[in-house]
């Protein structure tokens, strides 16, 4: 009998009652009702398919050693073999299945066909197995690896993932992205190309009449799910069925992965650089490396060259910036800026010694007028000062030295010209600590260190008043604590020991000077708890006072130069300290005590603080004598008052206070009051109020908050990162107003708009640049979700000023594959 006039294969009445169908591994060879599929009652079950025997040498390899042993797991493998041949076997369920053994296979009805992370369903599916070749017609849906495609008619090579399928709509699992096209053709299971296709990440609703608010339609685009990308030709970006911007050819991720290519332009519209569109275009170099090139026209200025490089490694990372500004059209003549930030470690190859630490931190611009006209590359301590500042770090065990050099470059104002800080070429630095050491006998417990450091400053002697000097100074410091469970009790000294060798004599003649300082303090405390009950809830509630005694005696410092020493902030932090001054050029006199307590309210359960409250106050015992140039002494014998109070009594709210009362005049000297309100995600807002009596007063408010509220829509609660639903609208702003200038003296407002797949952002910003000098522009910005933002970023200008603000998207974690599993 002829194979082929043999009629073809058809399933018993039992069979087709059962309506599922799979077949495993040898296709076209046996058929198999699948073991979920039940029969009809008082049908017969199908005999069990038996076993092979075992050969000679699977006998005997089965007596050397115990079989192997199945291990669970708890989820399906997220990723699944992608070589061809690797997928496993195939498995196809219908109504109807027919087919000649190692030919043909045809599924009709409800036909489906799954291999590895690859499923296809259709009303007819025919498989022709010696081309591997499998052909779909009618309600034809293919899903791979979470990627969808749903059209009329498919054909395809299923081990090469190689095909076409006619007129299909698809959806993507990273972002969301759909469309549909002509046609697709499948190169393999990880590149296609679409034809006069369509692109967007909205997303369709019920409605027969749906169009995206935005898509790219392209004569051709060009997938690939490897490198996450996606290249169009001959496209048009359409916005509310109105185009905004054509390519020859563009080219736009896929997911959150880097690439080469051309970034949407940004525009800013301000009063110093009048309208400005930069061009950036970014390389992605290697997954560790990248660099991005950002010209802008400045429409009052010329043209700005921009660049930025990155780089990352386990043991370094660093970033380079630069601007070129040739010809500035307002102030006639080159502009330049450079920033470099560099963190790593070096490999010496000496054993002995180990890793060495070497940081950049390089800025510099071309003239004094550029923290007025334009951004600088870099970071620097504020817009008019730039570091050069290099240094190289080692440490071993207790022991760390270092070695750096630090030259500023001030930008002058005439009207508001500030003192340059010392540049210091170079400073070599040394510290030797032990915590809960032996000493000398003595026991354990001990805290003890050795600290040196030598500095060579210089400055312009003209502008700073003083000679420049090398400088010695080392500081010996032993404390004992003794720690109980209700209490502590710290004694510590500590000797400090200056030597100045100056390029200018002194006051007195001299062109050298020392200084050495002995300090004693003595820090205690106890500890009390209760529990507690207030408004229906219950707390530990503790008591905890403090006492803290110093002791360092008087020694003349009046004629010594100021290089680095500056008068620490009278606060809770610093009120229990020995030493007024931070730097090494003062060393206090003291011979005060410092009271304060301090009670907390404390969920007994998590800890959590939701009231404290303190107050704190020196008694001063003799005048202090030892001062920076310029300032008096402080003679009062009893301090201000230091009073600070946080509640935290629900989540939504907080309080935070602080005020510094004089009690002479019974006014407070300073205060600083701030409350915020954060009932959910994207609903925040916050007020401050700062006051320094005679000095300043400013009152501080931020918030975001969704606009909709006002008439009821209270959105949906998806989550951070995920925004409150289409359709809503966002006020975020900051303002700082100060009272004593009657003046706005910053100020950030600025709307977002969330729609399905976009979100709008328009932001003014004003910003002050000098006394009576300030700076205004305005953002705006279209995101393409998942595509690409187009205009001015505000993002970061909201996040450094808006207090809690919250990103509309954020990409939180990468979908499944099982998201869209069919």
């Amino acid at each position: 009998m002829r194979r082929a006039s043999s009629p073809p294969l058809s399933l018993s009445p039992v069979a087709q009652a059962a309506r599922r169908l799979v077949l495993c591994a040898a296709l076209g060879v046996s058929y198999t009702v699948p073991g979920h599929a039940q029969a009809p009652a008082g049908s017969p079950a199908p005999a069990p398919t038996p076993m092979p025997a075992p050969s000679p040498a699977m006998a005997e390899a089965g007596s050397a050693q115990s079989p192997a042993q199945l291990k669970g797991t708890p989820q399906l493998a997220e990723k699944v073999p992608g070589t061809p041949g690797s997928e496993g076997p195939t498995f196809m369920f219908g109504d109807r299945l027919s087919g000649r053994p190692d030919l043909e296979t045809v599924i009709e009805g409800n036909a489906e066909v799954r291999r590895g992370a690859t499923s296809i369903r259709a009303d007819r599916i025919e498989y022709y197995q010696p081309d591997d070749l499998m052909k779909s017609r009618g309600n034809v849906r293919i899903n791979n690896a979470g990627n969808r495609f749903d059209g009329p008619e498919l054909e395809i090579q299923l081990d090469r993932f190689e095909g076409f399928f006619t007129q299909p709509t698809y959806r993507f699992l990273s972002n969301g992205g759909n469309g549909q096209a002509e046609r697709v053709d499948f190169i393999d299971n990880q590149h296609m190309t679409a034809r006069r296709a369509t692109y967007t990440t909205c997303e369709r609703g019920n409605e027969a009449s749906w169009q995206p608010d935005w898509v790219l339609r392209a004569s051709r685009v060009d997938f690939d799910f490897d490198k996450e990308v996606g290249v169009a030709t001959g496209a048009v970006l359409r916005f509310k069925n109105v185009p905004i911007l054509g390519f020859p050819k563009v080219s736009f991720p896929l997911s959150d992965k880097r690439k080469s290519g051309l970034l949407p332009p940004t525009i800013n519209v301000g009063t110093v650089n009048g309208f400005e569109i930069r061009q950036p275009y970014y390389f992605d170099i290697a997954p560790n490396r990248d660099a991005t090139f950002s010209p802008a026209i400045m429409t009052k200025r010329g043209i700005d060259y921009a660049g930025e490089f990155r780089y990352l490694d386990p043991r370094y990372r660093g970033i380079l910036r630069a601007n070129v500004l040739p010809g500035d059209k307002l102030r006639d003549r080159d502009r330049w800026s450079y920033g470099l930030q560099h963190t790593g470690t070096v490999d010496t190859g000496i054993q002995a010694i180990g890793d060495v630490g070497l940081n950049l931190n390089l800025n510099r611009v071309s003239d004094q007028n550029y923290w007025r006209d334009l951004t600088a590359s870099g970071n620097s301590l504020t817009p008019r000062l730039f570091a050069q500042d290099a240094s190289v770090t080692w440490g071993r065990g207790y022991f760390s030295a270092a070695a750096r050099t630090l030259k500023w470059q001030t930008l002058q104002d005439i009207s508001a010209p500030i003192t340059p800080p010392y540049d210091r070429l170079p400073q070599f630095t040394a510290n030797y600590t032990r915590v809960d050491a032996p000493l000398a006998g003595l026991g354990n417990g001990f805290d003890w260190s050795l600290e040196g450091d030598y500095t060579r400053f210089e400055a312009d002697r003209a502008l700073t008043g003083q000679p420049n000097s090398n400088r010695a100074f080392s500081r010996a410091q032993l404390a004992r604590p003794w720690l109980f469970p209700a209490g502590f009790i710290t004694p510590k000294v500590q000797l400090h020991a200056t030597r100045y060798e100056f390029d200018a004599p002194l006051g007195n003649g001299l062109r050298t000077a020392s200084r050495v300082v002995p300090t004693f303090s003595l820090d205690t405390g106890l500890q009390f708890e209760r529990n507690a009950r207030a408004f229906g809830r219950s707390f530990t509630q503790t008591l905890e006072p403090r006492a803290f005694y110093v002791r360092t005696p008087f020694r003349d410092q009046s004629l010594l130069p100021n290089y680095d020493s500056a008068a620490t902030d009278f606060n809770f932090a610093t009120v229990f300290t020995e030493n007024a001054f931070v730097g090494n050029d003062r060393i206090s006199d003291a011979n005060l005590l410092t009271l304060g307590v301090t009670s907390r309210l404390l969920n007994p359960a998590t800890g959590g603080e939701a009231v404290r409250f303190g107050v704190a106050q020196r008694l001063r015992f003799e005048d202090q004598k030892v001062t920076l140039p310029g300032v008096l002494p402080t003679t009062d014998r009893v301090s201000d008052l230091l009073v600070g109070t946080s509640v935290n009594w629900v989540p939504q709210w907080s309080f935070d206070g602080a005020v510094q009362f004089n009690p002479k005049t019974s006014q407070s000297e300073r205060s600083a009051f701030a409350v915020r309100y954060n009932p959910s995600h994207y609903r925040t807002v916050s007020a401050a109020f700062r006051r320094q009596r005679g000095i300043s007063e400013q009152i501080d408010i931020g918030w975001q908050w969704p606009i909709n509220d006002l008439w009821g829509d209270k959105g949906r609660d998806l989550g951070a990162g995920q925004g409150q639903g289409p359709g809503r609208y966002y006020a975020v702003g900051r303002l700082n107003y100060s009272t004593l200038e009657r003046r706005m003296t910053d100020s950030v407002v600025g709307v977002e708009y969330e729609g399905c797949c976009w979100i709008g952002r328009v932001v003014l910003q004003r910003s002050n640049t000098g006394i009576t000098n300030s700076g205004t522009r305005i953002l705006f910005q279209l995101e393409l979700i998942g595509f690409s933002r187009i205009g001015a970023s505000p993002l970061e200008t909201l996040r450094t000023n808006v207090p809690r603000y919250q990103f509309l998207r954020e990409k939180i974690t990468s979908p499944s594959r099982f998201t869209t599993y069919d």
